[in-house]
């Protein structure tokens, strides 16, 4: 018991040092061609699965804090005050603090606590009789994000040029291999394989969704006028980044956790 607990201590210090030089170096970001996928909140996610999401949610709490210092001492964009309380109360007020301080913080923390239970309810269902159906129905899950991330990508980077009929077939074409791939993978291993692809993307996922549902519903006016746009623009710009940001970061995020939790698991099993 004590050198579980003495173990958990050492990965959460060593996942809340990586978090904080992610955070203010280049490592936090994939450079994709078109996009930088983001990969601050993997130690997050992976903290969640190997320490609990107590130790999970205080992993997010940081990321949201170094997010939070950044953004005030160093914002990157006009829109950095729906991550700055400091900068949000003058921009709309005494409000903007609070608003600020959800978008910061709730959905990060979040991230720490929302993929560990994701990651026992697959393996749990991967573990039951009904394996071989679980198994069909998460890998098409996969497949149908996977698909449509794909055909978002290849929209972006051929600037519209590739033919609708031609990017649909690539992408049904990759995601039904992959799909293969996975249900192999499946019926040949234990569950842990998409239980980390599942903790991955829900990680990822939850962070998308909360942080761009919450300036949407916040701070909808004024986002637009940081980005210099109609207000009734603003639904268009967030499904734009969750569909395509979200599902690739999402697809980045389930194939690090896993990798690096195939490694972790056999110096610390999830418990």
């Amino acid at each position: 018991m004590r050198n579980n607990k003495t173990s958990e201590l050492v990965l959460t210090s060593l996942f809340t040092a990586i978090i904080i030089i992610m955070a203010f170096t280049p490592l936090g970001y994939i450079p994709l061609v078109v996009i930088n996928a983001t990969i601050i909140h993997i130690p997050v996610i992976l903290g969640s699965l190997f320490c609990g999401p107590k130790k999970g949610a205080f992993l997010g709490f940081v990321f949201g804090f170094t997010s939070f210092i950044k953004n005030t001492i160093m914002p990157s964009s006009l829109s950095a005050f729906v991550f700055s309380p400091v900068l949000a109360s003058s921009v709309v007020g005494t409000a903007g603090i609070f608003k600020s301080l959800f978008i910061c913080f709730v959905p990060r923390i979040l991230v720490g606590v929302l993929p560990y239970f994701v990651y026992m309810l697959i393996k749990k269902a991967l573990s039951s009789e009904s394996k071989k159906l679980w198994g069909i129905i998460l890998n098409l899950a996969v497949c149908v994000l996977l698909g449509f991330g794909l055909h978002a990508f290849i929209a972006k980077m051929s600037d519209g040029n590739m033919a609708e009929s031609v990017n649909l077939i690539i992408s049904i074409i990759v995601a039904a291999v992959i799909f293969v791939v996975l249900q192999f993978a499946t019926m040949k291993k234990d569950a842990n394989v998409l239980s980390f692809v599942y903790a991955g993307i829900s990680g990822a996922f939850i962070n998308t969704l909360l942080v761009m549902g919450g300036i949407f519903v916040l701070y909808k006016d004024a986002y637009a006028n940081a980005l210099s746009i109609d207000a009734n623009a603003v639904l268009g710009v967030i499904g734009g980044v969750i569909s395509f940001n979200g599902v690739i970061e999402a697809i980045v995020a389930a194939v690090i956790v896993y990798a690096i939790g195939a490694v972790l698991t056999k110096i610390k099993p999830i418990k």
